[in-house]
């Protein structure tokens, strides 16, 4: 993800990083060669008397720019909820935390015990997410017996809430923690699994393919065919006028689908590797640890993954 302090208006008329523009070029370039096809043809076809005009293309703009705003409307939805989700992750672990950190003030192994299990659930949710290998994360953070199981386990963000809630249970059975307390805590578990369920439902849901079909092939018919209905009345300003047009349509397009996944690593992506670095540094704080691993901090372009 991008992260820029506030810029200018005239500075950010050029920005280039974290763009769609870099990832479009390509296909305006194409838009432009047909401009310039358009303008090299143009006594050919109207002497055949073939002609086009603007007005199917002005009502066919109008409806695509709705349904590419349906679209984009959609996609920014599904990235909020995300960000929703993964803040909620922040507030639930800090609760957690706080709650057994009361519960057992004079026994710090405990309180380290239950963080560990808890920066590995953000971490595992992270690479899950993303389809990433959890191994080294894992490896680091939980002892070799408990994330050998995780890697080998189908669904180990569950498998963590189950150890949580086993850890949770053991101290119930030894009369270490109420029936009261157990069940606070055992809320708080719940909210973790709410979260890992929400995630795991943008990702495994993504926008119908049939309707995003639909909008990318009439935005590239329109923009194909563009350049043809504007030579008549623009002649050798055509290109940049169509260049232009097409930049909106499909810039539009590119970035609905880049949203429509928010737990990638695109730049306008949500930063999970920031995200769950910071959690570890909150988790670690409240344990009072004082080696704690260093924040991600933006580079020179302002990228956070």
């Amino acid at each position: 993800m991008i992260v820029r302090p506030k810029q200018h208006w005239f500075r950010r008329l050029f920005v280039w990083h974290g763009s769609v523009l870099s990832e479009i070029l390509f296909r305006l370039s194409l838009n432009l060669g047909m401009s310039i096809v358009a303008i090299l043809c143009f006594q050919w076809y109207e002497a055949l008397g073939i002609k086009l005009t603007l007005a199917p293309f002005s009502l066919l703009g109008v409806a695509i720019a709705i349904f590419l705003g349906f679209r984009n409307s959609v996609s920014y939805a599904r990235f909020t909820e995300a960000r929703v989700l993964w803040g909620s992750l922040l507030i639930v672990n800090r609760s957690l935390l706080r709650q057994i950190k009361s519960i057992f003030p004079q026994r710090r192994e405990l309180a380290q015990e239950f963080s560990a299990l808890q920066i590995a659930f953000s971490y595992c949710l992270k690479h899950q997410l993303r389809g990433t290998a959890m191994n080294d994360d894992l490896a680091r953070i939980l002892p070799d017996h408990d994330w050998k199981t995780l890697v080998a386990s189908s669904a180990p963000c569950n498998r963590i809430l189950l150890l949580m809630g086993e850890w949770l249970g053991e101290k119930r059975q030894t009369g270490e923690i109420s029936d009261i307390i157990f069940q606070s805590i055992d809320e708080n578990l719940n909210k973790l699994s709410a979260v890992l369920a929400g995630c795991e439902r943008i990702s495994n849901t993504p926008i119908p393919y049939a309707y995003s079909l639909i909008v990318h092939r009439t935005v590239y018919l329109f923009c194909t065919l563009l350049p043809f209905a504007l030579v008549p009345d623009l002649h050798y300003m055509t290109p940049l006028v169509s260049v232009f047009i097409s930049y909106t349509f499909i810039s539009l397009d590119a970035l609905a689908e880049e949203l429509e996944d928010p737990f990638g690593t695109a730049p306008n992506d949500l930063p999970l590797n920031a995200m769950c670095k910071n959690m570890e540094i909150n988790l670690l704080e409240m344990n009072d640890e004082t080696e704690l691993p260093a924040k991600l901090l933006p580079d020179k372009r302002y990228q956070l993954k």
